[in-house]
């Protein structure tokens, strides 16, 4: 998730081409579409101030550009608001609880995704009912995928 994919899908959000885009922060016509493309294929990284223009164009906190940090509760919750934009993950409400959940109409990233968090909720459940220990849980976190998705 990094920057220029946030600055990629912002900016096709709100329908603009590199080039306008790029000419909004000020680049003179032979740069502008140049300079979006480096920054969205993680060439380059926008400096702070281009970084702050692109927020304000597309009325966005800079946070919600930036790499996320999971470092600070608001860095976490731009996370999940990326998360939900590229992988339709969304907070919702049943019985009364919090939960995170899944897009259905993201069609092949719905399924891959429901497949590897089914592969960890297995895990967890395994942990709460004392089948696995939390070294083995750790273990198979910390080398997922290697370790497969329905190992011990």
């Amino acid at each position: 998730m990094a920057i220029g994919e946030r600055i990629h899908h912002f900016r096709l959000l709100h329908g603009f081409t590199q080039k306008y885009l790029g000419k909004l922060l000020g680049f003179n016509d032979m740069q502008a579409d140049v300079r979006i493309a480096q920054y969205e294929k993680g060439v380059r990284s926008p400096k702070e101030k281009y970084l702050n223009a692109l927020a304000e164009v597309f009325e966005v906190s800079p946070q919600a550009l930036a790499v996320p940090d999971i470092d600070s509760y608001i860095g976490l919750l731009h996370t999940l608001f990326a998360m939900e934009d590229i992988y339709g993950l969304y907070a919702d409400e049943i019985n009364g609880e919090l939960c995170i959940r899944l897009d259905k109409n993201k069609g092949t990233t719905y399924l891959s995704m429901f497949d590897m968090i089914s592969a960890w909720q297995s895990q967890r459940a395994k942990l709460a009912s004392g089948e696995i220990t939390k070294e083995q849980y750790d273990q198979w976190r910390y080398n997922y995928p290697n370790m497969g998705k329905n190992n011990k």
